[in-house]
């Protein structure tokens, strides 16, 4: 049913801009109720709790993913390399843990922490706590971890938690979609909001004026099973393969292998999926690729026929500088 719903709604936020109309009047209630509840917090009615370390907010004005997770983790890569010790909280958006906040290890079991935060832990090597409330997490993070700065995934809506700059990355080729608020469109706050940031990160695409180019790049696969590695170039002369996606926009990864070549039968599944055996089972199939987010929930299941396709986000050359002097201003 959540397959069947999801790519219902993207058909209507992406492309049928007719029926999204159907919805217009909730749309309108819903912006109504957030622009009023960030006013709540501006004027002082609601807590805002400021850290006794600087806060770098990832987020995205659209619903789905948008490519933040990967962005978290190059920003963790720079920092460290700039001498700051960052640590990151997040969401952790289908885990099922009985308790919030929860420490995150490379260890962590999937399932109750969410699948972004463990792959933030095993790639990105530094502290990770997950929770629906970003304050406590943050707290928890800072009790049990000497850093001096965190980067949040996702947040740029949960006001509750000051920030001091703020990146929202949007998804270059598909942009805003039907330009609706939720849930008539993708649209979670209006697109002025992005004037306010300190940063907007084009994911893809062309970036307009004043944007940073992000591009999501991989070039080799991982067995699931043996850990053999493997050019994507050594998968253009093979048949009978198949690729799957559970991300916010699945035809991004599939174009990265078509890209490289690679002829294949593609599978989309929505964001965060929680994957069962026969998920992953295609008859026929030779080679069955897909993302290193879906990996972490696919190994205890995953055969020598399994691969997934790491990726690594690159930007512009002046970003990294930008950010450092502005976080140390």
């Amino acid at each position: 049913m959540k397959k069947i719903l999801a790519k219902w709604l993207d058909e209507i936020w992406y492309n049928d801009h007719f029926i999204g109309t159907w919805f217009s009047g909730f749309a309108f209630l819903y912006i109504d109720i957030v622009k009023f509840r960030r006013k709540l917090y501006q004027k002082g009615y609601k807590k805002v709790t400021r850290l006794p370390v600087p806060v770098i907010i990832v987020g995205n004005i659209t619903a789905g993913g948008t490519g933040k997770t990967p962005l978290v983790i190059y920003l963790v890569e720079k920092l460290k390399a700039a001498g700051f010790k960052p640590g990151v909280i997040s969401r952790g958006y289908g885990g099922q843990a009985e308790t919030w906040p929860q420490i995150v290890t490379a260890n962590s079991e999937v399932s109750l922490i969410g699948d972004e935060p463990l792959l933030i832990a095993q790639q990105a090597a530094c502290p990770v706590v997950v929770g629906p409330e970003r304050v406590e997490s943050a707290k928890l993070l800072l009790d049990n971890n000497d850093c001096d700065v965190i980067v949040s995934d996702d947040g740029l809506q949960h006001y509750a938690l000051h920030r001091d700059i703020e990146i929202c990355v949007i998804d270059g080729m598909r942009r805003f979609g039907n330009n609706f608020y939720l849930p008539a469109g993708p649209l979670r706050e209006p697109q002025e909001r992005l004037k306010e940031v300190d940063f907007v990160v084009c994911n893809g695409g062309e970036p307009e004026q004043g944007e940073i180019l992000m591009r999501l790049e991989g070039g080799v696969a991982i067995n699931m099973q043996t850990k053999a590695r493997k050019s994507l170039a050594e998968f253009k002369a093979q048949e009978a393969i198949h690729a799957l996606a559970g991300i916010g926009h699945p035809q991004r990864f599939f174009d990265l292998l078509a890209q490289a070549g690679i002829e294949c039968v593609t599978h989309s599944f929505p964001d965060h999926y929680a994957y069962v055996a026969k998920d992953i089972q295609f008859k026929g199939a030779q080679a069955i690729l897909m993302t290193e987010k879906d990996a972490v929930k696919c190994g205890a299941f995953a055969t020598d026929k399994h691969w997934y396709v790491p990726v690594q986000a690159k930007l512009e050359s002046g970003f990294t500088h930008k950010l450092i002097t502005l976080l140390r201003n």
